[in-house]
């Protein structure tokens, strides 16, 4: 875009309407910091985006059919995810749509400086590099953890020889070549680079999250939404764009919160997730092996149980997305409670596929905000709870995290459950969990395991109220 043509009115205009929309931005991002607002938050913030993309098409002087051709391609698109992608579907969704940003800011950087070739100031060449090395990460990094979370991959950690040496020759050649393009050292042009860089950065994306397995893909997305948001700050340098740094920023350090809330949700640095193959299945022998066994019953007698609680709490897993739960867990909190119990969800930071999995299938569901319970505030008052349902959910109740210093989670705060008076806990089968290790939860003396869809269960014990 030439300078000259740009309207001083319009572009007083367009500055205005860049400040109401990092506003919004703002104010939307604080409103997502809780579930009863999230909603109205999402509202506000893609408000805020609306704004700042009509004000920047105006005064940008484009070509509008190919802007018009590209609104109604990502409105078709969206409608459909929107329509056809189920609830299970959500993780790999997300890890897509993160994706799709670090490809679009490093498109964005690569084509900046291809309009500009002859670009000599350092920190334009610098903005232009990051955001095609960030993007091109995000991108392909996103695409590896949609293949572990849809199965179209193993989820289980890929292993390589020598990864630490080749991950190690990456990042030096990324250097080298950041260096070579943003410090002018660029004999017979400076344009090599630039796809050099972008094929570096999709081989990085790959390597850095084909080792992690699938308990630790929460932490990813976040870190990978992080990366997406940080792409788009260093594209919006890269062009001049105010609100496209400014989204960016927000974008990238909420994500890095997040991403550090996750770990401590899981007593584990960023370092250990990226590079420790947690998730493998590896865990020491012995470590968090069952001791005894375990006592299946039948969601009937687990009525008579049910009918007696005074207090009951639900802890729902993959599990319950997996067998679309949600609706049928709802009406039958609701019947518990209509029978005189008080009744909550205890929510793991950690529990599913994606953060705040749980939270948006249980708000789905029209699950009351307040009867959502953080882990915290529920082991303070487990020991009084007369029946704990654990839904689906395996790693996140797992005793061997405080008991069994051998355990690959051992030091992973946990939403102790096995201190119930009662524990029913809803599984197809006695596989574990993403960890890949046994749960003694299974064997202690007040569980029973329901084996089964979770769903059918949870009807059979709807109708058993009913009734």
């Amino acid at each position: 875009m030439n300078p000259e043509t740009v309207n001083p009115i319009m572009e007083h205009i367009t500055s205005l309407a860049y400040i109401v929309s990092a506003a919004l931005f703002i104010f939307g991002l604080k409103m997502l910091g809780s579930p009863e607002t999230a909603r109205r938050g999402n509202l506000v913030s893609a408000g805020g985006m609306f704004l700042a993309v009509v004000f920047t098409l105006a005064r940008a002087g484009l070509d509008f059919k190919w802007i018009a051709l590209g609104i109604a391609v990502g409105t078709a698109v969206g409608v459909v995810a929107a329509l056809k992608v189920k609830m299970t579907g959500m993780p790999e969704m997300v890890a897509l749509f993160n994706g799709g940003g670090g490809l679009a800011s490093m498109l964005v950087g690569w084509s900046e400086f291809h309009a500009h070739p002859g670009q000599t100031a350092v920190f334009i060449l610098v903005a232009i590099y990051l955001a095609v090395l960030i993007g091109g990460v995000t991108f392909t990094g996103s695409v590896v953890a949609w293949g572990k979370l849809s199965g179209a991959m193993p989820s289980r950690p890929v292993l390589f020889s020598g990864r630490q040496v080749i991950n190690g020759c990456l990042l030096l050649a990324t250097l080298a070549v950041g260096v070579l393009f943003c410090g002018g050292f660029a004999p017979g042009g400076a344009a090599v680079y630039v796809p050099a860089a972008v094929l570096l950065s999709l081989i990085i994306g790959v390597t850095t999250v084909i080792p992690i397995g699938g308990a630790d893909m929460p932490v990813v997305i976040s870190l990978l939404n992080s990366y997406s948001g940080l792409a788009a700050c260093a594209a919006g340098f890269a062009i001049g764009n105010t609100i496209l740094i400014v989204a960016g920023g927000l974008v990238g350090a909420s994500g890095l919160i997040l991403t550090n809330i996750m770990c401590k949700a899981m007593n584990r640095s960023l370092a250990n997730v990226l590079f420790s193959g947690f998730g493998s299945a590896q865990a020491k022998i012995g470590a968090g092996a069952e001791e005894g066994t375990a006592q299946a019953t039948s969601a009937q007698d687990a009525y008579h149980v049910l009918e007696a609680a005074s207090s009951v709490v639900f802890v729902p897993g993959y599990g319950m997305a997996v067998a679309q739960a949600q609706h049928a867990v709802r009406e039958l909190a609701d019947l518990i409670e209509a029978n005189g119990a008080e009744v909550a969800f205890a929510i793991h930071p950690v529990a599913g596929r994606m953060p705040g999995h749980m939270n948006v299938l249980l708000a789905e569901a029209n699950v009351p905000y307040d009867k959502l319970v953080e882990m915290d505030d529920i082991n303070q008052t487990i020991d009084t709870v007369d029946v704990c349902i654990v839904i689906g959910a395996n790693d996140v109740v797992n005793p061997a995290a405080r008991e069994d210093e051998g355990s690959p989670i051992f030091g992973m705060p946990i939403i102790e459950a096995d201190r119930a008076r009662n524990v029913f806990v809803l599984k197809r089968s006695m596989a574990s969990g993403f960890a890949g290790i046994p749960n003694p939860l299974f064997y202690k003396s007040n569980t029973r395991m329901i084996f089964g869809d979770a769903k059918a269960t949870i009807e059979t014990l709807v109708e058993e109220f009913k009734s």
